[in-house]
């Protein structure tokens, strides 16, 4: 008898990891104003939370296969509850950063992991692939929800009610547990600090490089760290140049560790072997890029529907809600493909729809995003999105064996959350530079301005740092610097034709990773997937 306890299970635990970070983007004016910080303190928690999932993914992984994936997921959802209650209690950003950032983040190492691992185990043939789907599907669900229930929320009451509910949830979760099959755990498996704190510092060192880039420069100096006054530049190349550098090299240490540790017999905390098979690495690959392009979408279009235009977060949801409704509806077709069409038919029309919705969102931004094309770009851009959700999962677990799952179930959150932070950090950083560029060309181009208020204006903006402000208060600070009104408004009107192309400009990195990726798709499976594969009557293994 075929039994969907599980999958229920470890699906309400994927709709909550993919929850809480929608949420999150979608509530980011009122959180950043609420906790007193600023909207670039808001891109590094929304960046750090998925760089401590990708930096520990893997050793998350192997804390699976050495205590069992289901001890593993049980103490995974203890943590992250601890770090929900935490977020929603937060008095200030460090806070924030310390109970979402960092504390759900290395809960969800255990539980993200374990869920991919999990399915593997307990479902086979056509079961396990439709397990896969419905996890596809539920992240799709979880995305169209969040903006909206964050949006409700937090306009009508509060952010950290969503962060009280995911608590109640894995408390739910932690109980249910109990009905997941498991096999038995790997008592001889190792893990080498060395290797995570390879791995970890790397990515790290990286991510906070491109993170920082939109302050300090990516290879001029513009605003670098000083140290008793003094700037921090050395041989006059930014900060950020020397941080991918060092990055590279100690994520290449990492990546010739592991060999080393294989040869000598040791185990390593990655078994580079696996990136060799063809289907692995053109799944982890679009993993990488799909996540990398919702996480830029999900944090760009919020700041700049809510600190440019005004618009409060419910508003913002109803914004993104096409892109949501188009990943539900083909999450569901994209699984009902799975037994007439194979995964590299499937996923690379993902991929080719999703690039054509990012070039249509980009035509169609407007100065208040209100055009009917631009709903239809993000309709779009979800309906790609939920081909390769419905596909990605299954086509990774089942490239390799069993006793591997847990690994590649690492190595899937370490590629999708890797995406996700680079997609926010990238962007990001990105949109934030080039509003900053923007703003300062509009005050320099207005010939009403004199030298002196010019300089005046300036000053006051190298002081507050980058501004994310919106047209209104651009003419605002004008005025507040001694400019006329005809100046004032002469900047406004220039700095919201650079708040557009800001966006669009941030938006087309997006769409050239998405046709890139499609390069390093041509390994997918081109097998259709038959209710005969595997032998699978029924598809359980264990209930």
């Amino acid at each position: 008898m075929r039994s969907w306890s599980v999958i229920i299970i470890l699906a309400v635990s994927q709709f909550v990891m993919v929850l809480d970070s929608t949420v999150m983007n979608v509530s980011i004016s009122v959180v950043a104003a609420d906790l007193g910080t600023s909207i670039t303190g808001m891109q590094a928690a929304i960046t750090f939370y998925a760089l401590t999932m990708a930096a520990f993914m893997l050793t998350g992984g192997k804390l699976g296969d050495l205590m069992g994936r289901v001890r593993a997921f049980k103490i995974g959802a203890v943590i992250y509850g601890i770090g929900s209650l935490t977020t929603a209690l937060s008095p200030n950003l460090t806070v924030l950063m310390l109970g979402w950032s960092l504390v759900e983040g290395l809960g969800a190492v255990l539980v993200i992991p374990a869920i991919a691992s999990l399915a593997a185990i307990n479902y086979t043939g056509k079961a396990r692939v439709t397990a896969f789907s419905v996890l596809g599907a539920v992240t799709g669900l979880a995305a169209a929800v969040g903006p909206l229930l964050g949006g409700l929320m937090t306009t009508y009451a509060s952010w950290r009610y969503v962060f009280v509910a995911e608590t109640v949830v894995m408390v739910i979760v932690l109980f249910a547990a109990a009905l997941i099959h498991d096999v038995e755990r790997d008592r001889d498996v190792r893990i080498d600090p060395l290797s995570v704190l390879a791995s970890a510092g790397g990515l790290a060192l990286i991510v906070y490089g491109v993170l920082q880039s939109k302050t300090w420069g990516w290879l001029k100096p513009q605003h670098p760290p000083e140290i008793g006054g003094t700037e921090i530049a050395p041989l006059g190349v930014s900060p950020v140049a020397y941080l991918l550098l060092i990055g590279v090299v100690v994520l290449w240490l990492f990546v010739d560790r592991q060999r080393a540790l294989a040869l000598s017999g040791r185990q390593p905390l990655l078994r580079v072997e696996l990136l060799r098979i063809p289907a692995l690495r053109s799944g982890l690959g679009g993993f990488l890029a799909q996540y990398f392009a919702i996480a830029a979408l999900f944090f760009v279009v919020p700041v700049y529907l809510q600190t440019m235009l005004g618009r409060d977060a419910l508003q913002t949801g109803v914004k993104i809600l096409p892109l949501s409704v188009g990943l539900v509806l083909f999450s569901v077709l994209g699984s009902w493909l799975t037994a007439r069409r194979s995964a590299r038919f499937i996923a690379r029309g993902g991929q080719i729809i999703m690039a054509l919705g990012v070039l249509f969102v980009i035509s169609a931004v407007g100065v208040d995003l209100r055009s009917v094309a631009f709903a239809i770009g993000m309709f779009v851009v979800g309906a790609g999105f939920g081909l390769l959700a419905s596909q990605l999962g299954n086509v990774n677990m089942s490239a390799v064996e069993e006793k591997d799952t847990s690994e590649v179930g690492g190595l899937q959150g370490t590629f999708q959350n890797l995406g996700s932070s680079f997609g926010t950090a990238v962007a990001g950083s990105v949109f934030i530079l080039l509003l900053s560029s923007g703003f300062l060309s509009a005050v320099g181009n207005t010939e009403s301005l004199s030298a002196t208020e010019q300089q005046q204006i300036t000053s006051t903006v190298d002081d507050a740092g980058v501004p994310i402000i919106s047209a209104d208060q651009a003419r605002t600070l004008v005025l507040d610097s001694g400019g006329l009104e005809s100046g004032a408004q002469a900047v406004s009107d220039a700095y919201a034709d650079a708040q557009v192309a800001a966006i669009q400009q941030a938006l087309f990195i997006v769409f050239v990773l998405l046709v890139l990726a499609l390069l390093f798709s041509k390994n997918l499976p081109n097998r259709v997937v038959t209710h005969d594969d595997d032998d699978a009557a029924d598809g359980v293994t264990g209930t």
